[in-house]
């Protein structure tokens, strides 16, 4: 059976003999084993990295660009590779798979302007003959840990920025779908990139928690549920690290009258839908304003969720393909259970889907439940799977209420022709991002991804600026140069220039 193993500099003084199965989604049966490191491969990766980062730092930030624009270059001839590879373990189909892959390389490619991002700011005359200037400094050494539902883009979202301001970075990803992110790593090397300055550590808690607490590691990025966000965002600001901490998500669609269901409609099938559900940023909830759109939408939305074809990772016409793995299936199907435990109407029980010839795969049919109601356990939490649900709202103000009073603020999208409604929405309403007729609001790769409440801990969101200034701290130095004429009591006094 092939086995996935660390990428590092240096074999560590250790290996570690524990392993985890890696499935086929398609098939329900294990393709492989991935490594499972520890404190050993950890402290070994950290020494390499201490060694090889000065001089990457020290590398002017043309010269990294370049090896940024070298890794896209890679990316992009081995994308068919990197799509299929993806595809086999997490179960999403190609098109996502290339998806996945493309969005993380829109952050290279900002990444590719690093020089121009890195620019500090100037003060000519701040005082008598004094000038501050300040400069943005890698932190040293970073470590990602990145979840199973985008194993190129997240990644890649979080080692670009690290990388070309820089750091060193250690990549702890998925241990349920390894392959495609040790593949980047090695892309990443025949780039240029020095050795040890971008290893991948498999593991599990125990590598995410010697990560949290190593001295040398100077910032986590983690992507993942909000309860270990959380947990990893506390422990590793205690170990006094700057953390950010992405969660869980339970993104709102808010349907005004005016809307266009048919595209409402389209626009649901694949946020609500596509990669099965296995999105943060996926529309799982609709909010439709008055009884007469919902009853519209519904009658729209049933056909719609007839014609979706699940088929296997493969399948050039499938619209989504399986979930992850078993446990994840049976999650899913439990929290359809709870929704008609309380009350919520089951319209599309998509439980006991079966695949001909794949009838041990992970596969679940699309689900839509209606009157929904804000008090019931499976709207208050993430379901992560081709599960729509659907809250009436009177008004707008109730629909606006939703969203912003819910635990989670992700993202949010509304659908209207109505600009002033539009406008006011977007202002008001309580979470991170925002679409407006666009139903999974990720921001494009120059702005950055963050949402709010218990969608993300810590203060600096992933990429764009903002990943810039959560890789690198700020050094702010004032300076003057004496004229080396004064003497005597005519010398003058240095006063600091907010005070001159």
């Amino acid at each position: 059976m092939r086995t996935i193993s660390h990428v590092m500099a240096a074999k560590p003084a250790s290996t570690s003999d524990r392993t985890s199965d890696v499935f086929d989604p398609n098939q329900g049966n294990v393709q492989a084993q991935v490594t499972l490191g520890g404190q050993a491969e950890l402290d070994a990766a950290v020494d390499a990295a201490l060694a090889a980062q000065p001089a990457w730092a020290a590398t002017n930030p043309q010269r990294r660009a370049r090896v940024m624009f070298k890794f896209k270059e890679l990316v992009e001839a081995n994308m068919d590779e990197l799509a299929a590879m993806l595809s086999r373990e997490h179960g999403k189909v190609i098109a996502d798979a290339k998806g996945d892959v493309q969005r993380g390389l829109e952050v290279i490619e900002f990444c590719c302007g690093i020089p121009h991002a890195l620019k500090g700011e100037y003060t000519q005359g701040a005082g008598p003959g004094i000038d501050v200037y300040s400069m943005r400094q890698p932190i040293g050494i970073g470590a990602g840990i990145t979840p199973f539902n985008f194993p190129a883009m997240i990644p890649m979202w979080m080692f670009g920025p690290a990388i070309a301001t820089g750091n060193a970075f250690i990549l702890k990803p998925s241990e349920r779908d390894p392959s495609c992110p040790v593949r980047l790593v090695e892309l990443m090397h025949e780039a240029g990139l020095p050795e040890g300055i971008l290893q991948c550590l498999h593991g599990d808690k125990e590598m995410v928690d010697a990560i949290l607490d190593h001295p040398a590691i100077g910032g986590v990025s983690f992507v993942g549920s909000s309860d270990i966000a959380h947990y990893v965002y506390q422990r590793g600001v205690a170990a006094g690290k700057r953390v950010q901490a992405m969660g869980g998500a339970k993104n709102h669609g808010i349907v005004l009258p005016d809307a266009d269901l048919d595209q409402v409609v389209n626009d649901l099938s694949g946020a609500a839908f596509g990669s099965a559900g296995e999105r943060c940023m996926a529309l799982p909830v609709v909010v439709p304003v008055g009884e007469e759109t919902a009853d519209r939408l519904r009658e729209k939305m049933i056909p719609a969720m007839e014609a979706l074809r699940v088929g296997i990772s493969t399948d050039d016409e499938a619209h989504y393909g399986p979930v992850v793995n078993a446990a994840h299936k049976q999650r899913v199907e439990n929290w359809i259970q709870t929704g008609v435990d309380e009350g919520a109407e089951l319209v599309v029980d998509g439980r006991g889907f079966e695949l001909q010839g794949h009838e041990e795969g992970f596969f679940i049919g699309p689900s839509l439940f209606d009157h929904v109601k804000p008090d019931m356990e499976s709207y208050k939490e993430e379901i992560f799977g081709p599960v729509l649900q659907m809250v009436r709202a009177e008004t707008f103000e109730d629909a606006l209420n939703l969203p912003s009073t819910h635990q989670y603020g992700n993202g949010v999208a509304i659908f209207t022709r109505n600009g002033h409604a539009a406008r006011e929405f977007a202002h008001r309403v309580n979470v991170g991002m925002v679409g407006i007729n666009v139903p999974i609001p990720v921001p494009v790769a120059y702005h950055s991804f963050g949402g709010w409440k218990r969608s993300a801990f810590g203060d600096i969101n992933q990429h764009g600026m903002e990943g810039v200034r959560f890789w690198t701290k700020t050094k702010t130095i004032t300076q003057r140069w004496p004229d080396g004429t004064a003497s005597g009591d005519n010398k003058d006094a240095f006063v600091i220039p907010t005070m001159g």
